[in-house]
C-alpha cells in the first residue's frame, strides 16, 4: 500500500502581525495629519455660513425694495433655516437676524459645532452694505 501525500499549494498572504503593523503606522500618520487639516475643515465649513448670509442679504434687500424697511423675521423673508446637525440635519450654522430697522440690518450665522474642539464656536455677520465679517474665529 502506497501513501499518497496531498499537499495544497501555498497562497501568498500577509500575516496578522504584518497587517497590524501597517494599521498602526497608518493610524499614527493620520494622527499627525489631523491638526494640520483642522483649519482647512473650518474654512470649508464656514463657506456654508457665508453663502447663507449672502442669501439673507439678497432677501433683505428685496424686502427693503418692497416695504421700505428691513425685517428681523426670517419667515417674513421667506427664509427657511435648514435642520441643524444637532437636530439630525446637515446645517452647521444657525442663522438669525440680530438687528433690523428702516435703514440697516445685521444678520448672524453661529456655528452649532466646534469644528476644531477648542471650545470656540465660529460666528459670521453681514450687514446691509454687504460687509461680511468673521466676528468669532474658530
Amino acid at each position: 500500500m502506497t501513501k499518497r501525500k496531498y499537499s495544497q499549494p501555498k497562497v501568498k498572504a500577509f500575516t496578522l502581525t504584518e497587517v497590524l503593523v501597517v494599521l498602526i503606522i497608518v493610524g499614527i500618520l493620520v494622527l499627525l495629519a489631523i491638526p494640520n487639516l483642522l483649519p482647512l475643515i473650518t474654512k470649508a465649513k464656514s463657506t456654508e455660513a457665508k453663502l447663507q448670509l449672502e442669501h439673507i442679504h439678497m432677501l433683505e434687500k428685496n424686502f427693503f425694495y418692497e416695504k421700505s424697511r428691513y425685517t428681523k423675521d426670517l419667515i417674513e423673508l421667506s427664509f427657511e433655516q435648514q435642520k441643524l446637525v444637532t437636530e439630525g440635519g446637515q446645517a452647521n450654522y444657525k442663522i438669525e437676524i440680530i438687528q433690523a430697522g428702516s435703514n440697516d440690518f445685521k444678520a448672524r450665522a453661529t456655528a452649532v459645532v466646534d469644528f476644531d474642539g477648542d471650545g470656540t464656536f465660529n460666528v459670521w455677520e453681514i450687514d446691509a452694505n454687504k460687509r461680511l465679517i468673521e466676528a468669532v474665529k474658530d
